[in-house]
Protein backbone atom coordinates (compact mmCIF):
# COMPACT_ATOMS: atom_id res chain seq x y z
CA UNK A 1 0.00 0.00 0.00
CA UNK A 2 1.72 3.23 -1.13
CA UNK A 3 2.23 5.87 1.53
CA UNK A 4 -0.43 8.59 1.13
CA UNK A 5 0.97 11.95 0.06
CA UNK A 6 4.58 10.76 -0.33
CA UNK A 7 6.38 11.12 -3.68
CA UNK A 8 6.28 7.86 -5.63
CA UNK A 9 10.00 6.94 -5.17
CA UNK A 10 9.69 7.37 -1.37
CA UNK A 11 6.44 5.39 -1.26
CA UNK A 12 8.09 2.60 -3.25
CA UNK A 13 11.12 2.57 -0.92
CA UNK A 14 8.83 2.40 2.15
CA UNK A 15 6.98 -0.47 0.52
CA UNK A 16 10.24 -2.37 -0.16
CA UNK A 17 11.58 -1.82 3.38
CA UNK A 18 8.28 -3.06 4.85
CA UNK A 19 8.87 -6.44 3.15
CA UNK A 20 11.90 -7.05 5.40
CA UNK A 21 11.33 -9.32 8.43
CA UNK A 22 10.63 -7.41 11.62
CA UNK A 23 10.11 -4.11 9.81
CA UNK A 24 6.64 -2.65 10.26
CA UNK A 25 5.17 0.36 8.43
CA UNK A 26 6.60 2.94 10.87
CA UNK A 27 10.11 1.43 10.79
CA UNK A 28 9.93 1.26 6.98
CA UNK A 29 9.07 4.97 6.89
CA UNK A 30 11.97 5.84 9.21
CA UNK A 31 14.41 3.83 7.08
CA UNK A 32 13.18 5.40 3.84
CA UNK A 33 13.47 8.95 5.19
CA UNK A 34 16.89 8.12 6.64
CA UNK A 35 18.06 7.09 3.17
CA UNK A 36 16.58 10.32 1.78
CA UNK A 37 18.59 12.40 4.30
CA UNK A 38 21.80 10.38 3.79
CA UNK A 39 24.53 11.61 1.48
CA UNK A 40 24.48 10.42 -2.10
CA UNK A 41 27.67 8.41 -1.42
CA UNK A 42 26.04 6.61 1.54
CA UNK A 43 22.89 5.86 -0.47
CA UNK A 44 24.95 4.49 -3.37
CA UNK A 45 27.05 2.39 -0.96
CA UNK A 46 23.86 0.84 0.44
CA UNK A 47 22.58 0.10 -3.07
CA UNK A 48 25.96 -1.44 -4.03
CA UNK A 49 26.01 -3.60 -0.88
CA UNK A 50 22.54 -4.94 -1.67
CA UNK A 51 23.51 -5.67 -5.27
CA UNK A 52 26.83 -7.30 -4.27
CA UNK A 53 25.06 -9.67 -1.87
CA UNK A 54 22.79 -10.91 -4.64
CA UNK A 55 25.57 -11.11 -7.25
CA UNK A 56 28.42 -12.64 -5.24
CA UNK A 57 27.00 -14.67 -2.33
CA UNK A 58 26.23 -18.31 -3.19
CA UNK A 59 25.44 -21.48 -1.28
CA UNK A 60 28.23 -23.95 -0.57
CA UNK A 61 27.66 -27.13 -2.62
CA UNK A 62 28.46 -29.29 0.43
CA UNK A 63 26.92 -27.70 3.53
CA UNK A 64 24.64 -25.02 1.96
CA UNK A 65 26.05 -22.25 4.12
CA UNK A 66 26.36 -18.85 2.44
CA UNK A 67 29.77 -18.09 0.96
CA UNK A 68 31.59 -16.17 -1.75
CA UNK A 69 33.91 -19.13 -2.44
CA UNK A 70 32.72 -22.65 -3.17
CA UNK A 71 33.30 -24.78 -1.12
CA UNK A 72 32.93 -22.51 1.92
CA UNK A 73 35.77 -21.85 4.39
CA UNK A 74 34.45 -24.48 6.84
CA UNK A 75 34.18 -27.29 4.29
CA UNK A 76 37.56 -26.32 2.81
CA UNK A 77 39.36 -26.36 6.20
CA UNK A 78 41.28 -29.65 6.53
CA UNK A 79 41.80 -28.99 10.26
CA UNK A 80 38.08 -29.41 11.03
CA UNK A 81 36.71 -32.73 12.30
CA UNK A 82 34.95 -34.27 9.31
CA UNK A 83 33.31 -36.97 11.41
CA UNK A 84 31.03 -34.35 13.06
CA UNK A 85 28.21 -32.52 11.27
CA UNK A 86 26.19 -29.86 13.10
CA UNK A 87 22.74 -29.33 11.55
CA UNK A 88 21.35 -25.79 11.84
CA UNK A 89 18.30 -24.06 10.44
CA UNK A 90 19.86 -20.89 9.00
CA UNK A 91 23.31 -19.58 7.94
CA UNK A 92 23.21 -17.10 10.84
CA UNK A 93 23.15 -20.08 13.25
CA UNK A 94 26.57 -21.18 11.94
CA UNK A 95 28.07 -17.88 13.07
CA UNK A 96 26.43 -18.25 16.49
CA UNK A 97 27.86 -21.76 17.02
CA UNK A 98 31.29 -20.65 15.76
CA UNK A 99 31.35 -17.77 18.25
CA UNK A 100 31.45 -20.27 21.13
CA UNK A 101 34.87 -21.49 19.97
CA UNK A 102 33.90 -24.96 21.22
CA UNK A 103 33.02 -26.69 17.96
CA UNK A 104 35.50 -27.80 15.30
CA UNK A 105 33.36 -30.01 13.08
CA UNK A 106 31.45 -29.30 9.87
CA UNK A 107 27.95 -27.88 9.31
CA UNK A 108 24.80 -28.55 7.34
CA UNK A 109 22.33 -25.69 6.83
CA UNK A 110 18.71 -26.73 6.25
CA UNK A 111 17.44 -23.23 5.32
CA UNK A 112 14.39 -23.50 7.53
CA UNK A 113 12.45 -25.93 9.66
CA UNK A 114 9.41 -28.11 9.11
CA UNK A 115 6.29 -25.97 9.26
CA UNK A 116 3.29 -27.51 7.46
CA UNK A 117 1.08 -24.48 8.26
CA UNK A 118 3.45 -22.26 6.22
CA UNK A 119 3.85 -24.93 3.55
CA UNK A 120 7.41 -25.90 4.54
CA UNK A 121 7.90 -29.64 4.18
CA UNK A 122 11.05 -31.78 3.84
CA UNK A 123 11.16 -30.96 0.11
CA UNK A 124 11.79 -27.27 0.86
CA UNK A 125 14.72 -28.07 3.18
CA UNK A 126 18.19 -29.52 2.47
CA UNK A 127 17.22 -32.92 3.94
CA UNK A 128 18.16 -35.19 1.01
CA UNK A 129 21.55 -33.50 0.74
CA UNK A 130 22.20 -34.27 4.44
CA UNK A 131 21.27 -37.92 3.96
CA UNK A 132 23.60 -38.16 0.95
CA UNK A 133 26.48 -36.70 3.00
CA UNK A 134 25.98 -39.29 5.72
CA UNK A 135 25.55 -42.14 3.23
CA UNK A 136 28.83 -41.15 1.54
CA UNK A 137 30.63 -42.22 4.73
CA UNK A 138 33.01 -40.61 7.19
CA UNK A 139 30.32 -38.96 9.35
CA UNK A 140 30.16 -40.52 12.82
CA UNK A 141 27.90 -38.04 14.63
CA UNK A 142 25.18 -35.62 13.52
CA UNK A 143 24.43 -32.89 16.07
CA UNK A 144 20.92 -31.45 15.88
CA UNK A 145 21.23 -27.71 16.60
CA UNK A 146 17.79 -26.70 15.40
CA UNK A 147 15.99 -24.05 17.44
CA UNK A 148 14.24 -25.23 20.63
CA UNK A 149 10.83 -24.34 19.16
CA UNK A 150 7.96 -26.59 18.11
CA UNK A 151 9.17 -26.46 14.49
CA UNK A 152 12.81 -27.01 15.44
CA UNK A 153 11.93 -30.01 17.62
CA UNK A 154 9.74 -31.52 14.89
CA UNK A 155 12.57 -31.07 12.36
CA UNK A 156 15.07 -32.67 14.73
CA UNK A 157 12.86 -35.70 15.39
CA UNK A 158 12.10 -36.11 11.68
CA UNK A 159 15.80 -36.09 10.80
CA UNK A 160 16.60 -38.49 13.64
CA UNK A 161 14.18 -41.05 12.20
CA UNK A 162 15.86 -40.76 8.79
CA UNK A 163 19.44 -40.82 10.08
CA UNK A 164 19.37 -43.61 12.67
CA UNK A 165 19.01 -46.45 10.10
CA UNK A 166 22.22 -45.13 8.48
CA UNK A 167 24.23 -46.14 11.56
CA UNK A 168 25.23 -42.63 12.58
CA UNK A 169 25.05 -41.29 16.15
CA UNK A 170 22.40 -38.55 16.39
CA UNK A 171 22.67 -36.05 19.26
CA UNK A 172 20.75 -32.92 20.25
CA UNK A 173 22.01 -29.81 21.98
CA UNK A 174 21.52 -30.11 25.75
CA UNK A 175 18.35 -28.67 27.24
CA UNK A 176 20.08 -25.62 28.71
CA UNK A 177 18.53 -23.61 25.89
CA UNK A 178 15.30 -21.79 26.76
CA UNK A 179 12.25 -23.14 24.96
CA UNK A 180 10.93 -20.99 22.12
CA UNK A 181 14.14 -18.93 21.74
CA UNK A 182 16.26 -18.68 18.56
CA UNK A 183 19.95 -19.62 18.48
CA UNK A 184 20.97 -16.17 17.25
CA UNK A 185 19.85 -14.68 20.60
CA UNK A 186 21.72 -17.17 22.82
CA UNK A 187 24.68 -16.01 24.85
CA UNK A 188 28.00 -17.75 24.11
CA UNK A 189 28.28 -19.54 27.47
CA UNK A 190 24.79 -21.05 27.31
CA UNK A 191 25.34 -22.29 23.78
CA UNK A 192 28.82 -23.58 24.57
CA UNK A 193 27.50 -25.59 27.52
CA UNK A 194 24.63 -26.89 25.43
CA UNK A 195 27.11 -28.14 22.83
CA UNK A 196 29.26 -29.83 25.47
CA UNK A 197 26.23 -31.45 27.14
CA UNK A 198 24.56 -32.73 23.99
CA UNK A 199 22.75 -36.05 24.33
CA UNK A 200 22.05 -38.93 22.02
CA UNK A 201 18.48 -39.01 20.70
Amino acid sequence: MPEAGAPEPIARLVQEFSKLPGIGPKSAQRLAYHVLRASEDDARALARALTDVKEHVVLCDTCFNITVHNPCAFCDDEQRDRSLVCVVEQPLDVLVVERTGGYRGLYHVLHGSLNPIDGVGPEQLRVQELLRRVEAGGVVEVIMATNPSLEGEATSMYLQRLLQPLGVKVTRLARGLPSGADLEYMDDLTLSRALEGRQEL
